[in-house]
């Protein structure tokens, strides 16, 4: 049975401090949404070495939901007709480069916002905490490969929304940030958003906590964000629950902020929900996506949302905007899917009842199998993820961290994975909640597996 906002918020209430303490999360704030009006509340600590506590105010990372925001950005260009989605990217960015020449100059706007545009997508590249440092980071795409043919399939692509801020920055002639804030958070009359460091030293502002071990306690991280050039994908923008909410309900409302004038046109705001392409079951990912946003084919839905992840923080924003419903979840370490199915999946429940799928798990009774087609090593700029099968037919998967994901330490040690569905293993054991599907498409030419797909899909680069 459906109940009541007021209900709900104070079974949150109730429960949030036993919920972070039990996952291990330092700290949580959560905003739902419901015609209209919104609860709030907020438990733990930001950061662990001051111990200042988290309030309803405080600023925690939104990680990649950024790229819903930067989606909105563009769609406002294409309302004032100053971009076309179907144009290439060269229209509108002359010195778009990437590896890859014929590519460059056909990958299309609508590619990028839907990470269909094929090239390598996880550079974490710095280039100055200036304000072109989203400029300075173009050039350095020059040597990024081309995995595929563009609009040939998914791939989570980051520097592809560093590229669409870009297009945002030549097209308005300001930089990223400045966009940002003129045509979205002031808009939005935003209180509690910080687009930087700088600005969220004027807020309680989360620090993000990590694991130095599998299952350790979580410890402040040393740094409190990732690159300044990745700012458009969702590498520092920082925000309150409820400043979430309020951007997620302009979009329940067709585009109207909350003064009643309009931020973006009804037509966009409809076409960033229509789907652009479909994904493999990859867990908690969505079924596909549409322009920006994750969609949801949830019983009882359609629902639309975004994750987001930085260094120590995650977020998580699902949007019902057939029954002007919302929520948003901020944390900053721990075991967030535990918290993410304890809180999230019933508050949806109990407030539009959409029934939320329970993540996916192995099956009880696993078989060998033949797994010499998905034997290899993958590589991305991230990692190189080595494929192997053992002697008694067990099959293990070990990544070796890259650049900054290797100065933070995250070395993980091997995951065995299990058959799931047709050519999609899944790790037999989880690992922060969840048992990760990855999915082994395509055919080098000689039988074996073109790429590992885990939501990016990283190309075989050895037998």
């Amino acid at each position: 049975m459906v109940e009541s906002l007021s209900q709900i918020g104070a079974w949150v209430e109730e429960k949030l401090p036993d919920l972070i303490a039990k996952y291990q999360v330092p700290a949580a704030s959560v905003a739902i949404l419901s015609d209209g009006d919104v609860v709030r509340t907020a438990a733990g600590i930001l950061n662990k070495a001051s111990g200042v506590e988290a309030t309803t105010d405080s600023v925690f990372q939104i990680g990649s939901i950024t790229k819903v925001w930067t989606t909105s950005l563009v769609m406002q260009l294409v309302d004032e007709g100053l971009v076309d989605l179907d144009a290439p990217v060269r229209r509108y960015v002359k010195d778009f480069v990437i590896a890859d020449e014929a590519a460059a100059a056909k990958i299309t706007v609508r590619q990028l916002l839907s990470h269909l545009s094929g090239f390598e997508g996880d550079i974490f590249t710095a280039t100055t905490e200036g304000e072109d440092a989203v400029e300075k980071f173009m050039p350095i795409l020059a040597d990024v490969p081309q995995l595929f043919e563009p609009g040939e399939m998914f791939s989570y692509n980051n520097a592809a929304f560093s590229v669409l801020g870009r297009i945002v920055e030549v097209v308005r002639g300001k930089h990223y940030e400045a966009c940002l804030r003129e045509h979205l958070i002031d808009p939005l009359q935003l209180k509690h958003a910080a687009t930087g460091a700088g600005e969220a030293i004027m807020f309680r502002a989360a620090l993000g906590h990590i694991s130095p071990t599998e299952g350790a306690a979580p410890e402040p991280a040393q740094v409190w964000s990732l690159v300044r050039s990745n700012a458009p994908a969702g590498s520092v923008f920082a925000m309150s629950a409820s400043n979430l909410i309020a951007f997620a309900k302009m979009h329940i409302d067709g585009g109207v902020g909350p003064d009643g004038k309009r931020i973006l046109s009804a037509e966009s705001v409809a076409a960033m929900q229509e789907q652009q392409v479909k994904l493999p079951e990859l867990g908690l990912m969505g079924d596909s996506w549409g322009l920006g946003w994750e969609l949801f084919n949830w019983e009882g839905g359609p629902v639309i949302g975004h994750d987001g992840g930085t260094i120590g923080q995650s977020a998580f924003l699902r949007v019902i905007p057939g029954q002007k419903a919302a929520i948003a979840v901020l944390t900053n370490g721990g075991d967030v899917l535990g918290l993410y199915k304890e809180l999230i999946s019933p508050v949806i429940n109990r407030l539009t009842g959409i029934v939320v799928p329970e993540l996916p798990t192995p099956a009880n009774d696993v078989h060998a199998i033949d797994a010499s087609r998905y034997v290899g090593t993958y590589s991305s700029q991230v990692a190189d993820s080595h494929v192997t099968q053992d002697t008694e037919g067990r099959i293990w998967i070990e990544q070796k961290m890259k650049g900054i994901f290797a100065e933070l330490a995250l070395e993980r040690p091997p995951v065995e994975l299990v058959p799931w569905k047709g050519d999609t293993l899944i790790a037999r054991k989880a690992r922060n909640g969840l048992h990760t599907p990855h999915a082994f498409v395509g055919d080098d030419g000689n039988g074996n597996a073109l790429y590992l797909h885990t939501g990016r899909a990283d190309r075989r680069v050895s037998a």
